[in-house]
């Protein structure tokens, strides 16, 4: 089975953070768009079943009843008749009640929103537009039409943030009694309105205190991933399909996938993907590239990376490896229930870990 990811790049604001591909949202846009992506996902998929469903943006909640019903018709292509997670991303202004009963009667099982903070100057500062009254009211809503299943997102260490300002975030997501809560500190990245303003990211150390602080406010979540923390069995089996390595498609403009050991990356440019010039880069994956990836990867989630599944793919033990032996005798791994995991001590500076698995010899 595979996992699909399908990207819709309309937005009715545009956040200061956001690098994703987007457009302000116009109507005529949405079905040009859309006549394209039926066509991309025509071109390639291969009739598998489908594990994991993700919609994502963009704002895919951005889209009117009309809209959501074309995108709907056009998902009816894939094999979902196993599909154990169906995810729609939406922003907390835009979903109303009509739209989630539609996206609960159509087989939607999950919600993702970004919240990001409480905090009204910080949303001033992302560009975003809710309040936590509105928060509150949304999430009520959907729980009561079904979609419990729920995901918020939160973003921290922002300029002019203290440990109260993300304390105060922890405790009011918490309050909201949802199963999984993603937290990011924030990533000043080119092309954002924030770098085009010179904004600067906060001392290092200061994203470390919060980070702490996070992981000790949610203490009663699991703690599964570097940056994602669930109830127990509502992980995300969407994003572990990434982590695990395994393969999937990735449809739409600046979607990427994995498919028959090769990674692709579509394009960014509109006018190159509605002329059907879908594939930006295609890259077929050697043998030492997949293992550095299923490391790279596997080493994000708290449990690390199971000896028996690694040996069963790839046919050689993870210890064996020089780099594996150098960062197990340092501590900065360790061996565990079978497994080899990032020491929990060094979850915060993982990055600087999994950088140096980079360009070891693994074949």
């Amino acid at each position: 089975m595979k996992s699909v990811y399908i990207h819709i790049p309309f937005c009715k604001t545009i956040c200061s953070y956001c690098d994703f591909p987007k457009f302000f949202y116009q109507k005529d846009w949405v079905d040009i768009y859309f006549g394209a992506l039926e066509k991309e996902i025509e071109q390639y998929y291969k009739f598998e079943k489908v594990k994991t469903i993700y919609i994502g943006g963009g704002t895919p909640s951005s889209l009117d009843l009309e809209e959501l019903n074309r995108l709907f018709k056009i998902i009816q292509v894939f094999d979902l008749s196993e599909c154990e997670e169906f995810t729609f991303e939406c922003n907390i202004e835009s979903i109303t009640e009509e739209k989630a009963e539609f996206l609960k009667n159509h087989g939607v099982n999950r919600i993702s929103i970004g919240v990001e903070t409480v905090h009204e100057k910080f949303l001033t500062f992302l560009n975003r537009h809710h309040k936590l009254e509105e928060v509150e009211e949304k999430i009520e809503m959907l729980k009561r039409i079904g979609l419990f299943n729920i995901n918020i997102d939160l973003i921290y260490a922002l300029p002019n943030e203290t440990l109260e300002d993300v304390e105060k975030d922890v405790e009011e997501f918490i309050k909201l009694d949802i199963p999984h809560i993603s937290t990011y500190s924030l990533m000043i990245e080119p092309h954002t309105m924030l770098y085009v303003k010179n904004i600067e990211p906060i001392e290092e150390e200061l994203d470390y205190q919060m980070y702490q602080k996070i992981e000790a406010l949610l203490s009663d979540y699991h703690h599964y991933e570097v940056s994602n923390f669930s109830k127990k069995g509502y992980e995300s089996k969407h994003n572990l399909t990434y982590w695990d390595n395994l393969e999937y498609y990735g449809f739409g403009l600046g979607a990427a996938g994995y498919i028959e050991g090769k990674r692709y990356e579509n394009t960014r440019n509109w006018h190159q993907y509605l002329s059907g010039n879908y594939k930006e880069e295609i890259h077929k994956l050697s043998m030492n590239e997949k293992i550095e990836n299923e490391l790279i990867l596997g080493f994000r989630k708290l449990d690390g990376i199971p000896l028996t599944h690694f040996e069963k793919n790839y046919h050689k033990k993870l210890e064996q490896y020089p780099v594996i032996q150098r960062l197990l005798k340092e501590g900065k791994l360790v061996k565990e229930d079978g497994n080899i995991k990032i020491n929990k001590q060094f979850i915060y500076v993982s990055n600087q870990i999994l950088c140096q698995l980079i360009g070891e010899q693994y074949e």
